[in-house]
């Protein structure tokens, strides 16, 4: 799995989750807080990039290495969330509210077939950087690594 672009200027270091490890602990259910990240080596934070989080097998083991990594380090587990049996980065047939609204506020069109397209990791950072909690600094970086952006058209 690669990196965005738009994380270029923190991914070198991992200093702050990636997206794709964003995307592992959705899928695990663990709410790992940055100041649990940072309390991990490069070399651990490097091990949760790399570990796959797919199937319920992997999903398990990947799971309980972070945990047993959070309570190592920090005397106590993360919290743990509901998994979604039925994520919306994995639907590609319906783009999600809070991804429409962001991109029509910024008058992009973002069309079905083009949602279909993307992969679930690439859904996954829209739907993230859409959300109205999430800052949104990186939803234009991000529409634009996927091609869904052209300033010169907007």
């Amino acid at each position: 799995m690669s990196y965005f672009q738009f994380e270029s200027d923190f991914v070198g270091s991992l200093q702050c989750i990636p997206m794709q490890v964003r995307m592992k602990l959705d899928n695990c259910g663990v709410k790992l807080k940055l100041v649990h990240w940072n309390h991990f080596s490069q070399l651990e934070r490097q091990t949760l990039v790399n570990l796959p989080c797919q199937t319920e097998l992997e999903t398990k083991t990947y799971r309980e290495h972070l945990q047993n990594l959070v309570t190592k380090k920090t005397g106590q587990p993360a919290k743990e969330l509901a998994i979604d049996p039925h994520p919306p980065w994995l639907d590609k047939a319906n783009i999600p509210h809070d991804v429409r609204a962001k991109a029509e506020e910024l008058q992009v069109d973002i069309s079905l077939d083009k949602w279909f397209n993307l992969n679930p990791a690439q859904r996954f950072a829209l739907i993230k950087l859409s959300r109205p909690s999430h800052e949104n600094k990186n939803f234009i970086p991000a529409l634009k690594d996927l091609a869904l952006f052209d300033p010169s058209h907007s």
